[in-house]
């Protein structure tokens, strides 16, 4: 069949990594595909900084947009693509490939950016969060994950991470086909995306 090529949006901390890793769990890898949007983030050395010479990772222009959006359509298509992981540090990057299978799906913060990688999606999906349960997850995961202290995890967001999140993120909450609330958790909506997926294949 043909791949079915879906984008799921949340903002920072939403919880999609983890929603999709469950979603994964019910399928076998021969029939779902889940591709992470930062694997097309540009070089550390490129990204904007602002007026305090932080770098900002929560702008569009973070992203190599054109090459995702040619992979999309090669997706779609039913060809197999290759890129470099993302690391943070941009550290030894390994090569992945993302061969199509029927369901693929595409995580990240900017999706559906621009309105031509938008079109290219059958399904669109939103993971909905309360703003101060995001904070609350982000604050918990940056120090876990990346040693970040919380003064530095707060600048971030008040001058990053939410702007983005209303300008960029959360007008796409009245355009997608399913929402999934994530304030306690999200297991129906776990339980429902997964039947319908199943219906599809």
């Amino acid at each position: 069949m043909k791949p079915i090529l879906i984008g799921l949006i949340g903002g920072s901390a939403s919880g999609k990594t983890s929603f999709l890793r469950d979603l994964a769990k019910e399928f076998n890898s021969n029939e779902l595909c889940i591709i992470s949007q930062d694997n097309y983030y540009i070089h550390r050395d490129f990204i904007t900084k602002d007026q305090n010479g932080i770098h900002n990772f929560d702008l569009p222009s973070s992203f190599n947009l054109e090459l995702y959006i040619s992979h999309l359509k090669e997706l779609k298509q039913g060809n197999t693509v290759h890129k470099d992981e993302y690391t943070f540090y941009n550290s030894a990057p390994k090569t992945l490939a993302f061969v199509p299978t029927p369901l693929i799906i595409i995580e990240g913060i900017f999706t559906f950016l621009p309105k031509e990688a938008f079109d290219l999606f059958d399904y669109k999906i939103f993971i909905d969060v309360q703003h101060n349960l995001m904070l609350n997850r982000r604050i918990k995961r940056d120090f876990e994950e990346r040693g970040f202290d919380l003064e530095d995890v707060t600048y971030r967001w008040e001058n990053h991470v939410f702007p983005a999140y209303e300008q960029y993120i959360l007008p796409f909450r009245d355009m997608v086909d399913i929402i999934i609330p994530n304030n306690e958790h999200y297991a129906n909506g776990l339980k429902i995306l997964t039947s319908f997926f199943k219906t599809l294949l």
